[in-house]
């Protein structure tokens, strides 16, 4: 019986490839780094073919590691950057134009004007979604507008749209594969997440045909066979990074919680079967499940600047050499003294939602030094956290009774605990740091058959961290956090004047 789970790993900066076996270890992992390409300023793109190329050269490497042959492998998982646009003719292959990654803010005045034709109402009910330049529809809209000769070929039907994962699958099946899962489906502002299709009054305001979208399956599905290494594998589940996380760390039940710890924070709660409307600013999207279960959803509220403030303590504050270092200075001192780090550095989102936020720095005094600056630029990522846990809490209803992180900052221990503090719940970091990865590899795993999906073991616990806070100083904390953000908004304000 084949045992062996291939997952491909495309995020933002670099392809991976991981081959887990049936418990979901790690057998062998390969990565490749693609180039970050800025035509202009927040212009981001990517260069379709080199991110092909680039994952199916760590494919090729991570299954000669592993000393396994092709043959061996089951199935294959994909997961993705979501809502990063790529365009191209599907008679040629070729992309018309390089992919306008999630990051890119080209698009912006037209979300501007979208709003201003009243228009936030149908498509937040329609996609649970805000109107912005993070998702792809305005992206697709903007290429098709900009392109010589792309409006033409579209009305042709000459012209296919494509998140990442289903680039790679349409180009690793040569053109046979042109599908992608309801996750990405429901991150590109065209999609009914409760009708579950492709929502023709959308197509029309951003004047896109129909034949270039691509069919919509459950997250665990059989989707195809692609040709890896001269064997054919099937693809047999796909999903969006985030929600790939979701299902990698077992949030399967109404209520679950995970916090994926990167350079920002990717917090989304599963609600079960009810898509939830946020009346906090959250976004409503679509959890990953199997064809053997009903669709569910999930609340997701994003914070900027995460693991990024630990790269602004070390590279433009220099006050530390590693990110590691960051914890033993932050368990060098008894408390912050005060000092309350608001890293706006990108502006606020959820609950608050203010793109003109400037970083701030509030509670001064002469005896705090270097340690006490680190200690709450670490705090500054659990408050941020905590503020989307209670916005959820009061959307779904539900409380939180456990945080599941994952993710390069989970590894803080400093950070984990004063998490479970200040939120009052536990925080229980897995023994697989692979959450994003092994979500895709289970998901394929178990529509293949060679996993149950009643295992609750396969991502075990490493760490749980409990609160050991009183009520009274966590109170007193998050007074002084909530004091720190109202300044913050208070000077931007000002500064608007």
């Amino acid at each position: 019986m084949k045992k062996y789970i291939l997952t491909l790993d495309e995020g933002t900066t670099s392809a991976r490839a991981i081959v887990f076996d049936q418990y979901g270890n790690v057998i062998s992992l390969a990565q490749n780094e693609f180039t970050q390409i800025y035509p202009a300023p927040s212009f981001v793109e990517h260069d379709p073919i080199e991110i092909l190329s680039a994952q199916y050269s760590a494919i090729t490497e991570c299954i000669i590691k592993s000393g396994i042959k092709p043959e061996e492998i089951s199935c294959v998982g994909i997961t993705n950057q979501r809502e990063t646009v790529v365009v191209w003719n599907k008679l040629t292959g070729e992309p018309i134009y390089n992919a306008i990654v999630w990051q890119c803010r080209r698009t912006a005045p037209l979300c501007e004007k979208l709003k201003s034709l009243g228009l936030e109402e149908y498509i937040a009910n329609t996609t649970g979604l805000k109107i912005d330049a993070y998702f792809s529809a305005t992206k697709i809209k903007w290429i098709l507008d900009n392109v010589t000769g792309a409006r033409e070929a579209a009305n042709r039907g000459e012209l296919l749209f494509g998140t990442i994962d289903t680039w790679l699958m349409w180009k690793l099946s040569n053109g046979k594969i042109y599908a992608t899962d309801q996750t990405n489906a429901s991150r590109t502002m065209l999609y009914d997440i409760h009708n579950l299709c492709w929502d023709k009054k959308l197509l029309d305001i951003f004047d896109i045909p129909e034949s270039m979208l691509p069919t919509v399956k459950k997250s665990g599905s059989i989707y195809g066979k692609i040709d890896i290494m001269g064997a054919q594998l099937t693809v047999c589940g796909v999903a969006g990074d985030q929600q790939s996380a979701l299902f990698g760390q077992h949030c399967v039940n109404k209520g679950d919680v995970k916090n994926t710890y990167g350079t920002g924070c990717f917090l989304l709660m599963n609600t079960g079967n009810t898509a939830v409307k946020s009346q906090n600013e959250l976004l409503t999207t679509i959890a990953a499940t199997t064809e053997k279960q009903a669709v569910e959803y999930a609340l997701e509220g994003s914070v900027f600047i995460g693991g990024a403030v630990i790269q602004w303590l070390r590279d433009e504050l220099n006050l530390i050499e590693n990110a590691a270092e960051s914890e033993a200075c932050a368990n060098s001192v008894e408390d912050s003294a005060g000092v309350y780090i608001v890293p706006a550095f990108a502006g606020l989102g959820a609950p608050y939602w203010d793109m003109y936020a400037k970083g701030t720095i509030c509670g001064l005094t002469r005896g705090a030094g270097k340690n006490h600056i680190i200690r709450a630029a670490l705090e500054s990522i659990a408050y941020q956290t905590n503020d989307l846990i209670t916005a959820m809490q009061n959307d779904a209803g539900v409380t939180v009774k456990s945080l599941k992180a994952d993710g390069g900052a989970a590894r803080n221990r400093f950070l984990m605990q004063f998490q479970a503090d200040i939120s009052n719940t536990n925080v229980i970091c897995p023994n697989n740091s692979e959450a994003t990865a092994l979500g895709a590899a289970l998901l394929a795993g178990i529509t293949a058959g060679i996993i149950d999906q009643k295992n609750t073991c396969i991502n075990s616990t490493a760490m749980t961290f409990t609160p050991n806070m009183s009520e009274a100083k966590r109170q007193k904390s998050l007074q002084g956090w909530n004091r720190a953000i109202k300044s913050t908004i208070s000077f931007t304000k000002e500064e608007k004047l």
